[in-house]
C-alpha cells in the first residue's frame, strides 16, 4: 500500500539508517531500495547536513513530536514539504513536491501591490491624460461605464464625482509633475460625491507606469471611514475634556450618552451606575431615542439580564442578536444587536439597535474609548466628592466640637459649683447661705435653713453631669459619620429605645411597621434622644404616635417617618433653634437637658437624613425624619 503512495516515503531507525523506501523515494533519491537499506542518511546524502533535515529529524527523534518544514533541493531545483513523525524504532518521513505551489506564492507576493490596488479605484492614462482603462471598483463608485469613458479626458471622471474646480486643478498639477518627471509620485486627498450622492473622501496616488500606451496610473482609495474615525476620535478627546471638568456623576453620564448619540451614531443608549447601598444598577442618563423606545430605562437587579454578566466580567461584549442568548432581560424587546460596556467598576453603558449585527469593530473600539474616558472622569469626580465631603466633615466637626466644648464647660461648671456650694454649707454647720444669694432657701413654717440639695440630691446632680458627658461622647462619635448600616425593624428599634429612655409608662402607637437600613446603635440613640426630650417636656405619662411618610407614592424622595407626642409643645419661635447647640443657654435651653435634640439631628444628618421639628395636630410636638430612602413597608 505504501508503495502506491505518489509522494516519497521512507523510514529511518534511531541511528538514522534507512529501513524502508517506497518507489517514489527511490526515484527522488536516485538510489535503489537495496542500496540504501541499512545505510546512514547523512553518509549517503552529505549535502542534507546543511539543510533543515538534521534539526527537524533530531527534534522529532529526541522530543518524540511530529515536525514539518519546507526545504529546497538544489540539485533537483525542487521545493519539498517534509513531514516526519516518531514511529516504532525510528522515524517515518513523508516528502511532497511543492515547487508549483511555491512558484504561485512567489508570484502572488510579487503582485501583492497590484492585488491590493484592485480593491481600490484604478485608472490608466496616456500621454494626453486620456482614459485607457478603469477598473470595476472605480466604475461602480462613480456609476460610469468603462467602455463609455475610454478615450475621454480624465476630467470626465472628475466631473462624474462632482469634484470642485479647485480640486480638479490640483489633480492636473499632480499628473503634470509625474508626467514630466518632476517626481516619482504624487498623493493628495480628494473630496468627491459617489454614485449614491454621498460626499466622500479619496486618497489619490499618481504613479508613472510603462505598459504599452499607458504612462500614468491613478489609484484612488476611499478613506471616508478613516477620516470619520479620526474626526470622532478628535471629538472624543474634546468630550473627555468636558468629562473631566465635571464633578457631578450624573452630568458626566449625560455627557457620555449624548456624545455616543451625536458623535458615534448610537441613538439608543444609556448609562447605569451601581447603587452601593441597594446593590442594583440604577439608570442615570439615557438618550432621547432610548426614552422614546422604552418610555423609561429599567433598573437592573443582581442577576437580571445580560447586563449583570457583562458588568461582573468587566469586559465589553457585542451581542449580534440578543434574542439568541439565554437570560435576556426582556424577551419582547425590539432591540436585536447590543453593545454592553462596563464603565470601570461604576456601572455599564448599553447601546442597542433594532437590526441584527448592526455594530462593527470600529463601533466597539469607539465605545470602549468612550467608557474608558467616562470611567476615568467618574473616578476623578468621586475622589473630588470624597475630598469635599471630608473637608466639610472636618469643618463641621470643628464647629460641633467648639459648641460642645462651650456647653460642656458651662453645664459641668454649673453642676459642680452647685455641689461645691452645698458641701461648703454643710461644713459650715448649717450657718446658711448669705442673704440674697441664689442658694438661699427657708422653710415657710419654721424659717429654718434647709440643705439646698435635699430634694435634688447630689447624686441626681452628678447623674445629670454624667448624662451630659455621655451625650457629648455620643455626639462626638456619631455627629460626623456612622458605622455599618444593616436592615432594621422599625418597631423593634422603637421598643428598644423606649426601654432605654426616661419615659415612664409611655403609650406608643405605631401606625405601620417598616424596615430601613441604619447603624443600629446610632439609630437607637436617635430615637432614645427624641423620647427623652418628650419626657422632659411633660410632668405626666406621654403618648407618642409614630407613622410613615412618603410611602404612598412609590419612588418618593421624601419617604421617612414621624414621632408625634402630646407633651408640652415646643413653641414655633424655638423650633428652628431647638436642634442647634447654643452655648449661651445649653442644648435646648434647660440646664439639665444634656445635648438633647441637637444630638438626634446630628445622627440623622450622619445618615444623610433630615430632621425637622413641627407642631402636633392637637398640641405637642411632631418630629419628622425624612430622606430615608431605604425605608420599606413590611
Amino acid at each position: 500500500m505504501i508503495d502506491r503512495v505518489r509522494d516519497a516515503f521512507f523510514a529511518l531507525d534511531t541511528d538514522f539508517r534507512f529501513t524502508y523506501l517506497n518507489e517514489e523515494a527511490e526515484a527522488l533519491l536516485e538510489r535503489s531500495r537495496e542500496h540504501l537499506i541499512g545505510r546512514v542518511m547523512w553518509d549517503e546524502f552529505p549535502e542534507t547536513v546543511e539543510t533543515q533535515f538534521p534539526d527537524g529529524f533530531y527534534r522529532a527523534m529526541d522530543e518524540q513530536v511530529a515536525v514539518a518544514f519546507e526545504v529546497y533541493h538544489t540539485p533537483l531545483e525542487t521545493w519539498f514539504e517534509v513531514r516526519a513523525w516518531p514511529a516504532e524504532g525510528g522515524l517515518s518521513v513523508h516528502m511532497r513536491d511543492v515547487t508549483d505551489r511555491k512558484a504561485r506564492e512567489t508570484k502572488l507576493a510579487r503582485n501583492s501591490a497590484v492585488v491590493e490596488a484592485i480593491q481600490d479605484g484604478v485608472v490608466t492614462l496616456d500621454d494626453d491624460n486620456r482614459i485607457l482603462s478603469i477598473n470595476t471598483t472605480l466604475g461602480e463608485a462613480l456609476d460610469v461605464d468603462a467602455e463609455a469613458v475610454r478615450g475621454d479626458h480624465v476630467e470626465a471622471l472628475l466631473a462624474a464625482g462632482s469634484v470642485s474646480p479647485e480640486d480638479t486643478l490640483r489633480v492636473g498639477r499632480a499628473l503634470s509633475d509625474v508626467d514630466v518627471g518632476n517626481t516619482s509620485f504624487r498623493t493628495l486627498e480628494l473630496p468627491y460625491t459617489d454614485a449614491s450622492g454621498v460626499e466622500r473622501v479619496a486618497d489619490i496616488r499618481v504613479v508613472p507606469i510603462d505598459h504599452e500606451s499607458a504612462n500614468i496610473a491613478v489609484v484612488a482609495r476611499d478613506i471616508t471611514d478613516q477620516r470619520e474615525y479620526e474626526r470622532v476620535i478628535t471629538s472624543l478627546h474634546e468630550v473627555t475634556r468636558w468629562l473631566v471638568q465635571s464633578n457631578d456623576p450624573s452630568e458626566i453620564c449625560a455627557i457620555a450618552v449624548h456624545a455616543g448619540s451625536d458623535l458615534l451614531g448610537l441613538p439608543i443608549s444609556g448609562i447605569w451606575l451601581l447603587d452601593d447601598e441597594h446593590g442594583y444598577l440604577e439608570p442615570i442618563a439615557g438618550t432621547a431615542g432610548a426614552h422614546d423606545e422604552f418610555g423609561g430605562l429599567p433598573r437592573f437587579r443582581p442577576g437580571e439580564g445580560l447586563v449583570w454578566d457583562v458588568f461582573e466580567s468587566g469586559e465589553i461584549e457585542h451581542f449580534e442578536n440578543v434574542h439568541t442568548h439565554e437570560g435576556v432581560y426582556n424577551p419582547e424587546t425590539p432591540i436585536r444587536s447590543e453593545i454592553i460596556a462596563p464603565v470601570g467598576t461604576h456601572g455599564v453603558l448599553i447601546t442597542g439597535s433594532k437590526r441584527v449585527d448592526d455594530f462593527t469593530e470600529t463601533d466597539m473600539d469607539l465605545v470602549s474609548t468612550l467608557v474608558e474616558n467616562t470611567g476615568a472622569a467618574l473616578d476623578r469626580a468621586i475622589r473630588e466628592q470624597a475630598l469635599e465631603e471630608r473637608t466639610d466633615q472636618l469643618e463641621r466637626k470643628t464647629d460641633h466640637l467648639e459648641a460642645v466644648a462651650a456647653v460642656l464647660s458651662r453645664d459641668l461648671k454649673g453642676q459642680l459649683q452647685t455641689v461645691a456650694a452645698a458641701l461648703e454649707d454643710e461644713q459650715a454647720g448649717g450657718s446658711g447661705p448669705a442673704v440674697g444669694s441664689d442658694e438661699e432657701e427657708t422653710d415657710a413654717a419654721t424659717g429654718a435653713w434647709e440643705f439646698p440639695l435635699a430634694e435634688d440630691t447630689v447624686r441626681t446632680t452628678l447623674d445629670r453631669a454624667e448624662r451630659l458627658v455621655d451625650d457629648v461622647r455620643e455626639f462626638a462619635r456619631t455627629a460626623i459619620s456612622v458605622g455599618s448600616r444593616t436592615r432594621l425593624d422599625l418597631e423593634a428599634a422603637i421598643e428598644a429605645a423606649i426601654t432605654a429612655s426616661s419615659l415612664e409608662r409611655p403609650a406608643v402607637v405605631v401606625e405601620a411597621d417598616a424596615t430601613l437600613r441604619a447603624d443600629p446603635d446610632r439609630f437607637q440613640t436617635l430615637l432614645q434622644t427624641v423620647f427623652d426630650d418628650a419626657a422632659r417636656r411633660s410632668d405626666s405619662a406621654v403618648t407618642i404616635q409614630i407613622g410613615l411618610l412618603g410611602l404612598e407614592k412609590p419612588g418618593a424622595d421624601t419617604r421617612g417617618f414621624f414621632l408625634m407626642d402630646d407633651a408640652d409643645e415646643i413653641p414655633p419661635t424655638k423650633r428652628d433653634r431647638v436642634t442647634e447647640i447654643r452655648p449661651e443657654r445649653g442644648a435646648d435651653g434647660r440646664p439639665d437637658s444634656g445635648l438633647g435634640l441637637p444630638l438626634a439631628r446630628a445622627i440623622a444628618e450622619a445618615h444623610d437624613w433630615t430632621l425637622e421639628v413641627t407642631g402636633g395636630q392637637h398640641g405637642g410636638t411632631r418630629i419628622e425624619i425624612r430622606d430615608v430612602t431605604t425605608l420599606e413597608r413590611h
